[in-house]
């Protein structure tokens, strides 16, 4: 009668750690992933910085948090078992204005308190670290490093044994008492015990095909990228003091792991759930944002913060002065274009941006309503806690 025990839609990084989490924690079980690319980690997961988060950021005793700092550990771990390019760089938050420090020295405040180690540096022991930066004050998180997100889902699908379907989007979501059934747009039926989605971008589209209510939409925010044509300008990691109103980090230097520096992203709203570019419009998946009450609520909040984030995506002058605060010798021409993201970021309905990890429960399914970064980083845990949740119900 059942194709599978448990149907993970989704087939980045969060998807495929609940994959491996299941198989793990109760072997024997069958999972079948459907992936609606040809391919894994086509968006979220294969479209950021490949940073391994502290998780100093995050509410202490917050799902972020505590599975960040649980989640760098084992991602460190995890690479090095299956030998995947991976290093532990530490990184540098760094203030440049007088305003910063307060924000600065309460940074170094909730790193205590997350249980991350952390060194107060001032302007010349910033230049020990990266003689190219320059800020009045900053502090060192030695527990940052960098990985290949895409290597991960790989491995992580290979040793879940999951069955993998492509090109497998959803259209039909039929959940009864005994079990729920999906169909995807090229006819399949897939029937399960429990479903798991981990669609992300699209998470708010399959809650409701499931007749849930989320509470929330997801509002995509496109994330834009340059390189450093001379990537010896930085040596590894490099973040403003962020604001605490928003849950976007600033424009950032980050070495890679290929070696490259990536500097971004500013954060503008996306005219698509996979809108990578200004050109990308779907009306549908627009009109659907536009009608949601929460993306005017943001608007009318925050629209000096937006206002900057879209001349900075307009102007590669105003994106060049924004990463001369950290590293004044930079010059428009040291810029290139490098490939963008997109958030997918959960909105409430009186324009609250979710700010933590959103799992919620109902009949026979479990949605992942909330997981952009650091996700990547506590993929682990995440996948633990949603397989637990979702064995729960079998």
């Amino acid at each position: 009668m059942f194709d599978c025990d448990v149907l993970v839609i989704g087939g980045g990084i969060v998807g495929l750690s609940t994959a491996y989490a299941l198989t793990r924690a109760a072997p024997g079980t069958r999972v079948t992933v459907l992936e609606k690319e040809h391919a894994l980690a086509r968006h979220q997961t294969g479209r950021n910085s490949g940073v391994i988060h502290s998780g100093i950021y995050y509410r202490p005793g917050s799902l972020k948090a505590r599975f960040a700092v649980q989640g760098a550990a084992e991602m460190v771990k995890f690479c090095a078992e299956w030998g995947i390019p991976h290093e532990v760089t530490g990184k540098l938050i760094v203030a440049t204005t007088r305003d910063e420090l307060p924000r600065l020295h309460a940074l170094v405040q909730r790193g205590r308190e997350n249980g991350i180690p952390v060194r107060e540096l001032g302007p010349a022991q910033i230049s020990e670290y990266e003689p190219r930066v320059r800020g009045l004050a900053a502090i060192h998180v030695g527990t940052t490093g960098i990985c290949d997100y895409g290597k991960v889902t790989e491995r992580l699908a290979e040793s879940s044994g999951a069955r993998i379907l492509y090109g497998a989007e959803v259209a039909l979501v039929d959940r009864r008492p005994f079990g729920v059934a999906v169909r995807t747009a090229d006819g399949r039926v897939v029937r399960a015990k429990v479903l798991v989605n981990c669609a992300g971008l699209h998470c708010d589209r399959i809650a409701r095909l499931a007749g849930d209510d989320p509470g929330m939409r997801i509002v995509p925010f496109r994330g834009e990228y340059y390189e450093l044509a001379d990537p010896s300008l930085v040596r590894g990691l490099v973040y403003p003091v962020p604001d605490p109103a928003f849950p976007f980090l600033g424009v950032h230097l980050t070495r890679g792991i290929d070696g490259g520096v990536h500097i971004g992203p500013n954060a503008v709203p996306a005219l698509a759930k996979e809108g990578y570019g200004w050109s990308v419009v779907r009306p549908r998946e627009l009109g659907a944002t536009l009608a949601w009450p929460g993306s005017w609520a943001i608007a009318r909040e925050h629209w000096r913060y937006g206002a900057g984030e879209l001349h900075r995506s307009l102007s590669k002058r105003a994106f060049t002065e924004a990463v001369r605060r950290l590293l004044p010798i930079v010059e428009e021409s040291d810029l290139r274009r490098a490939a963008p993201g997109v958030r997918a970021q959960a909105v409430l309905r009186d324009g609250t941006l979710v700010d933590d990890f959103l799992i919620r429960e109902a009949p026979r399914t479990v949605h992942v309503l909330n997981a952009p970064s650091p996700a990547a980083t506590a993929s682990l845990p995440i996948g633990r806690e949603v397989a637990a949740r979702a064995l729960a119900r079998l």
